[in-house]
C-alpha cells in the first residue's frame, strides 16, 4: 500500500579522520534504533558511516535530522567536531517492510540518496525536498536557516538540544541528570538558540503534516 513516507539519507563528514570509528559506528547504530523505535519507523547503517531512516509520516522528519546531528556533535572527539549531512525527501511510496532499506529504490529513497550526493558537493549539511507538492522556497529557507544553526552549536549545547527533543523535561531535571546547576542548562539552551529551535521545528512539523492529513 503505498503511504507518505519520509526518508533521511546521511554520512558523517570527514569520517575517515576520526580515530575512534568503532565508537562512531556504536552511537551511530544507538541513535538510529531509538529514533526509528521512537517514531515507529525502520533505519540502517551501511558502509560504515553511512545511514538511512524512514518514517512512515513527514511529521518527524526534520526533528529526526537534528537529533542525529545533535548526538553526533555531543560525542565529538576533542580534536575533531562530529557531524552528519543528511538529505529528507518526502512523498509517497510503498513501505518497505522487511528488506534492506538500502536497495529500496522508491522514489523518497532514490531523491533522498541523490541530493546527499548534492550536499557532499557543496557546504550545506541539511537538504528537504517534497516530492509531491511543490516549495515556494519557505521550506528551503528554513532548512538553511537550521543548518547554519546546528553549525554553531558546541558539544554542551548539542547535549541539552538532545535532552530536550528526547523528552519534556525541565531545566532543572536535565540540570540534576548532567549534575550541573540550572543557571548553566539555560546559557547552554539560549547559546543553541532553543526557543527558535523549537519553535521552527513545530512550524516545519505542522507543515510537513498537512499533506498527510489530507489522504
Amino acid at each position: 500500500m503505498t503511504q507518505r513516507i519520509a526518508v533521511l539519507t546521511g554520512d558523517v563528514i570527514d569520517s575517515r579522520k576520526i580515530q575512534d570509528r568503532q565508537r562512531l559506528y556504536a552511537l551511530l547504530d544507538k541513535n538510529l534504533a531509538g529514533l526509528a523505535a521512537r517514531h515507529g519507523g525502520r533505519s540502517e547503517r551501511f558502509r560504515g558511516d553511512g545511514f538511512q531512516l524512514a518514517l512512515p509520516g513527514a511529521a518527524a522528519a526534520m526533528e529526526v535530522a537534528i537529533a542525529m546531528r545533535a548526538a553526533l556533535i555531543e560525542q565529538s572527539e576533542t580534536d575533531q567536531r562530529w557531524d552528519a549531512r543528511i538529505a529528507v525527501a518526502v512523498g509517497p511510496a510503498s513501505w518497505p517492510g522487511n528488506g534492506r532499506l538500502a536497495t529500496a529504490d522508491s522514489e523518497p529513497f532514490v531523491r533522498s540518496g541523490h541530493d546527499l550526493d548534492a550536499l557532499s558537493e557543496g557546504s550545506s549539511h541539511l537538504s528537504l525536498s517534497l516530492l509531491d507538492e511543490t516549495d515556494d522556497g519557505s521550506l528551503a529557507l528554513l532548512t538553511r536557516y537550521l543548518d547554519d544553526m546546528v553549525a554553531s552549536w558546541s558539544r554542551y549545547s548539542a547535549e541539552v538540544v538532545r535532552l530536550s527533543l528526547e523528552s519534556e523535561s525541565s531545566q532543572q531535571a536535565m540540570a540534576d541528570h548532567l549534575g550541573i546547576r540550572q543557571p548553566s542548562v539555560h546559557k547552554r539552551l539560549r547559546a543553541a538558540r532553543w526557543p527558535l529551535l523549537a519553535d521552527t521545528l513545530a512550524y516545519l512539523s505542522e507543515r510537513l503534516a498537512e499533506k498527510d492529513k489530507r489522504r
